[in-house]
């Protein structure tokens, strides 16, 4: 299915990134082309274009044929080390200075390269074939010659193409007919902006009432549009015909664009090109995340830093001791090629390909099912995580909303009392069907409740009008799409709307009586408790934004001509909206207590003239260019005044499953949660309550309302005297306290158990990452499931997604994207922990590999006058970092100290991660003596115990070198996995086979004795016995926690 292409998700809309912008604005400045700029397009005519346009092709790859080699090396050679074994090999060109067969370098080095450019050939292949497949996709286009055939890369500006039900848009359009009888279309725009709901699109009036798409080639029109940009939310044009009389002119805005990458969801659309190519929106969003680089990996650039001053200060030394005598500066030289060892090359590759082995693991967890590692360079990260930021809606809580109470000021409906709602929206339609001047005898009680039904009858026609839902017929097996659309049958109907919240209030009027059965983008049809249908026409849509937070809609009923301007939004806004009255505030955070999120419902009635009158103003508003927006609420907000207050509405948003054990493990783990949310304050407090996220022990310091310096500093002073103690502060004065204490709110906030920040904007959540870790220099974790939480989770040092109803925009732009929260705890005390313990571990192993045959080479150099030669040529000092004993090191990244259930059950265990005592310069020192030791055992026993040829003391050193390696991984293994027996075995059989085939470098007849077995076996036993009797003394007298819970 061609919407199934995955294409990178869209980043925050407030800038793009750096690199992609420049690299834009030198490709336009060499190719002589100026900036975008706005441009008028001619239906059906590309080639009446008034500038150059790019083609339409998708390009994703980093490199192209030519710049793939010089850009891979480029990006591995700009880092020190790679480029210091790069020289080393090319010294070996240089017959002063070469020290053995060339391929003692170079085959390392090339190992290294090899798996760099295979990887990223792979992925740059595969980067190839998804671009191919979008730019081959075949549409229609309309020309005077008929419908043609064509590839998506050969569309152009000014095209006219046909899109079907279910098929990718191919570039930014402006919508111009659909095949549709309600004259609109739904678009699925979830690969564009991660929302799973379908939006509605309108076309354009003028084209949508031509007979037939070819018309569109027979009028005279063309599309004034602004220059291309990345606000996918927004668009200003205008639609001309110029061979009617009068001249059409029609203000486009964002309802009449189809943008690249979205799916038609309904019907078969035709579109005219707007942009193609760099200029689609989606192309223009487009921007890699910065590349996060894991603290582990700095540690281990910390330690190579390191052995590079001990192999400079090494080879001084032996140079001294030659008195720097002779060419002493190239002695240097040979020195730093002869104990070049000291810093592993493989080092870098065992470490990625580690990553590789837990980013495959934690995919295959069957416990978190749906796991996916996107960013495999840091999971490491997963095991150090000290503050956890979290979203609420859809992270934390389900987005699930269950309609809970219906709020009129002087009663309240809840759950159990929707019988009540019932029978009054009953009565109304039962008494209107009957005739009125039977109704003139009524006793008072019947007048009260009659009034009682009336404000009843109205607050839910109000919820069951004011929406942008659309009801959507299927067919069931039963009933075909249209029939059941046309008896509007209830088993086929499903909901569409931008949010959980409009469909729970629709499928509430459904359950007392009032059902929404059909709508269009011109009206709306309910029916009634007895089946009668009602008739209301959609004169005016204002939708809801967020800067507005609020959405109105104005309707007339056919039956008695009524017009109604009815608005719902958050309490904030509409308190200033509504009449004066003295509940509404106060029951708004009465029902925000209980963790229900309050809607406040309003009307106002129009006569014909004031609404006359307030759409030529809005029209106006509409077709100017510059400012539109700005105008157009003016407008808006001119109607905005004294309306009648209707209900409040509060919807529940129910918990995940486990949200509460998850957030208590990882509290008990050392891990501080804050939770950021755009929630209302009374909301976000009582979810932190129901969530366990605040303990019932917790004292809650809610932070007041500040605005100035002043009131900051008091209320900072008051918060200062508080202890142990949970803060919930809105976003409103988190700005005001970070402009003037950001350092002292910081230092307060760190202390909390837990932060609750509430009516949160996207852009003051990454800031508050980015503010603990320039403050605390911790690792933080951002969770999040919506389009709003991807600017957290990628200024975060690990990024996670939750899939969830908000769509995929979060976890596409994560590091790593889990199905449900629960699966967090899973993946930070499971597998967070053994990433970081395996790395650390098997980093540590790499360089005591590295470091005790260069002890070895040091002592044979000082033992031999201090002489640049090498004690190991050719395939020997290959064969040792790898076939020898790469497997068994490797096999390191299978070893755990505990079992999963047991790092579930004791997330204590984590704590200790924190200290970062798994890789710290006193385990590195550890290895590095041990190392020392080892190396000096091995070289002196050798020196010692051989009798009469210098190959001897090759054959003996090197056996135990590798016997003492093996022994070292044994001891090393905490959980044996039979993949760590096989590497031990294959080794051991890979070196005493290639015995045959190293007579070179070993005495094949010597290595056959006795004497050489016994002087091999005494020397690896007092390299390894002294560290095994050591290791059970320190589990026996000082053993680590884990220790503890697995005896």
């Amino acid at each position: 299915m061609t919407d199934n292409i995955p294409l990178q998700p869209v980043r925050q809309k407030k800038r793009m990134d750096s690199k992609h912008r420049s690299g834009c604005c030198e490709c336009l400045r060499c190719c002589g082309r100026r900036d975008p700029r706005p441009r008028t397009v001619w239906l059906g005519h590309p080639e009446k274009r008034d500038q150059r346009y790019p083609r339409n092709v998708i390009n994703n790859q980093k490199y192209n044929f030519f710049t793939f080699l010089p850009g891979v090396l480029f990006n591995q050679f700009k880092y020190f080390f790679n480029l210091y074994f790069l020289l080393l090999a090319c010294s070996q060109f240089v017959v002063e200075m070469r020290l053995g067969a060339l391929y003692t370098y170079w085959v390392p080095l090339g190992f290294v390269l090899a798996v760099t450019v295979i990887r990223e050939a792979a992925e740059e292949i595969r980067c190839y074939m998804r671009d191919k497949e979008v730019n081959s996709q075949i549409y229609s286009k309309l020309t005077a010659r008929g419908t043609v055939k064509v590839k998506s890369s050969n569309i152009q500006v000014g095209d006219l193409i046909i899109v079907e039900k279910n098929q990718r848009v191919p570039a930014d359009m402006i919508f111009l007919r659909t095949s549709e009888k309600n004259g609109s279309c739904f678009l699925r725009t979830d690969q564009l902006d991660g929302e799973t709901d379908w939006k509605l699109r309108l076309p354009v009036t003028c084209t949508q009432r031509l007979p037939t798409a070819s018309d569109l080639l027979q009028i005279r029109s063309y599309v004034y549009a602004e220059e291309p940009n990345i606000d996918i939310h927004n668009f200003v044009g205008t639609f001309t015909r110029e061979d009617s009389d009068p001249p059409v002119n029609e203000s486009l805005s964002i309802e009449n664009t189809l943008w690249a990458s979205t799916v038609i969801a309904s019907g078969t659309v035709v579109g005219v090109v707007l942009y193609t190519g760099r200029e689609l929106r989606s192309v223009m969003n487009t921007s890699n995340p910065r590349s996060k680089i894991g603290l582990f990996d700095l540690e281990v650039n910390c330690l190579t830093k390191i052995l590079f001053g001990a192999l400079v200060v090494v080879s001084l030394v032996m140079v001294a001791l030659q008195h720097f005598a002779g060419r002493w500066y190239l002695q240097i030289i040979r020195f730093l090629l002869l104990f070049s060892n000291i810093i592993p090359i493989s080092l870098r590759v065992n470490l990625d390909m580690g990553k590789i082995v837990y980013s495959w693991v934690i995919r295959r967890d069957s416990k978190i099912p749906g796991t996916v590692v996107r960013s495999s360079t840091i999971p490491e990260q997963l095991g150090r995580i000290s503050y956890l930021l979290t979203d609420k809606t859809g992270t934390l809580t389900q987005n699930e909303m269950v309609f809970k109470r219906l709020h009129l000021g002087t009663v309240a409906y809840g759950l159990d009392s929707m019988d009540e709602v019932q029978s009054h929206i009953f009565s109304i339609y039962t008494q209107q069907s009957q005739d009125p001047p039977a109704m003139k005898g009524l006793t008072l009680a019947t007048k009260v409740r009659k009034t009682m039904s009336s404000r009843v009858h109205e607050a839910v026609k109000a919820i069951a009008l004011c929406h942008n839902v659309t009801p959507v017929y299927e067919s069931n097996g039963v009933t075909d799409q249209a029939e059941a659309e046309r008896h509007y049958e209830d088993s086929c109907r499903v909901y569409q709307a931008s949010s959980p919240d409009e469909v729970a209030l629709v499928q509430w009027t459904e359950s007392v009586g009032l059902t929404l059965v059909g709508r269009d983008q011109s009206s709306v049809q309910l029916r009634t408790p007895g089946g009668h249908i009602l008739n209301f026409t959609i004169l005016q849509i204002f939708p809801f934004t967020y800067e507005s937070k609020r959405m109105g809609i104005i309707v007339r009923d056919e039956s008695t001509g009524e017009i109604t301007f009815y608005m719902k939004g958050a309490d904030v806004v509409m308190a200033g909206i509504v009449q004066y009255n003295d509940w509404l505030e106060e029951e708004c955070g009465n029902m925000a207590r209980e963790g229900l999120r309050v809607l406040v419902v309003a009307k106002k009635s129009l006569t014909e003239e004031q609404y006359q009158d307030f759409e030529a103003r809005y029209v106006q508003a509409k077709l100017s260019v510059h400012d539109r927006s700005l105008k157009v609420a003016t407008v808006i907000e001119s109607l905005e005044m004294e309306m009648e207050l209707l209900c409040l509405t509060g919807v529940e948003d129910q918990l995940q499953t486990d949200v509460r054990p998850t957030l208590e493990t990882l509290r008990n783990a050392g891990i501080k949660v804050w939770m950021l949310t755009g929630d209302k304050l009374e909301t976000a407090t009582c979810t932190a309550k129901n969530a366990h996220l605040v303990t019932r022990t917790q004292d809650i310091h809610i932070f007041r309302l500040v605005t100035n310096r002043g009131e900051a500093h008091l209320e900072l002073n008051a918060f200062r005297r508080k202890h142990d103690c949970a803060l919930v502060i809105s976003g409103d004065s988190l700005e005001v306290c970070l402009k003037y204490y950001e350092y002292e709110f910081m230092e307060l906030a760190c202390q909390c158990p837990a932060v609750v920040c509430c009516r949160c904007a996207p852009t003051q959540k990454a800031q508050i990452v980015r503010l603990l870790q320039e403050r605390t220099g911790k690792l933080t974790c951002a969770v999040g499931d919506g389009g709003n939480d991807v600017s957290m989770i990628q200024e975060a040092d690990c990024g996670v997604g939750v899939e969830g109803k908000e769509g995929k925009q979060a976890s596409l732009a994560a590091d790593f994207s889990i199905t449900q929260f629960k699966h967090l705890g899973r993946l930070l005390m499971v597998h967070g922990r053994n990433s970081y313990k395996r790395s650390a571990a098997l980093s540590q192993f790499v360089i005591h590999r590295s470091l005790c045959i260069s002890t070895m080479q040091a002592v044979f150099s000082s033992v031999f006058y201090f002489a640049s030669v090498p004690l190991y040529q050719g395939f020997l000092i290959i064969g040792y970092s790898t076939i020898y004993t790469m497997f068994p090191v490797f096999s390191l990244v299978l070893d755990k100290d505990v079992k999963s259930e047991v790092a579930m059950l004791y997330p204590e265990l984590y704590k200790d991660l924190l200290k970062g005592r798994p890789l710290s310069y006193k385990t590195f020192l550890i290895w590095v003596l041990i190392s020392i030791y080892q190396g000096s055992i091995i070289m002196y026993g050798a020196l010692l115990l051989f009798e009469s040829e210098f190959v001897h003391i090759v054959a003996i050193s090197f056996t135990s070198l590798i016997l003492t390696e093996l022994l070292m991984v044994a001891l090393t293994i905490q959980t044996w996995h039979w993949l760590m027996i096989v590497a031990e075995l294959l080794s051991l059989s890979c070196y005493i086979a290639s015995l045959v085939f190293l007579h070179e470098f070993i005495d094949v007849y010597f290595i056959a004795t006795l004497s050489f077995l016994w002087k091999v076996t005494v020397i690896t036993l007092v390299s390894c016995l002294p560290l095994y009797v050591l290791k059970y003394l320190r589990r026996r007298f000082s053993p680590p926690s884990y220790s503890k819970l697995t005896s």
